[in-house]
């Protein structure tokens, strides 16, 4: 009984070993340490960086030949050099917060990996409105009296 529980966990623990391993690509191969960043909420003008972190998980170098935001408001930054081995490097992403609202938008970052050649990840957030702007139309001034339902001013 004794060389039978021996056994057993001899293999299951050479099992899960081997579980844990993780597989070398061979070739480029891109991993990122977020899909999404999430800016929460940001006042207007406020500070729109936020980077991501790419690693080289793969035996050869990894090329980022091109890093292209959804639309004008995103811009990444992405350096062509090649990334070693097991290196990493950070590209960084600037939202122009002069947009009031929600943000969602995507990054493209397209390199020679050859687990995933073409990679998205995602800025998510919201942009509280200008303080300076203009009151929407239609709204009473700020500090004028507020009429009743009969017309007459209601100075309470």
């Amino acid at each position: 009984m004794r060389k039978i529980f021996l056994s057993l966990a001899l293999v299951l623990g050479a099992a899960s070993l081997s579980i844990a391993q993780t597989p070398v690509v061979s070739g480029p191969s891109i991993a990122v340490d977020k899909e999404v960043h999430d800016y929460g909420t940001v006042p207007y003008g406020g500070n729109g960086l936020c980077e991501f972190k790419v690693t080289n998980s793969g035996t050869e170098p990894l090329i980022l030949s091109k890093c292209k935001g959804s639309c004008g408001c995103t811009v990444p930054t992405c350096d062509p050099n090649p990334i070693a081995p097991g290196s990493s490097y950070t590209i960084t992403v600037k939202y122009d917060t002069k947009r009031p609202g929600p943000i969602n938008k995507s990054v493209t970052i397209t390199s020679n990996a050859v687990n995933e050649p073409t990679k998205v990840v995602r800025i998510k957030g919201n942009v509280e409105p200008d303080p300076n702007a203009p009151a929407p139309a239609g709204g009473a001034p700020a500090g004028a009296p507020v009429k009743s339902p009969s017309g007459a001013p209601n100075n309470n």
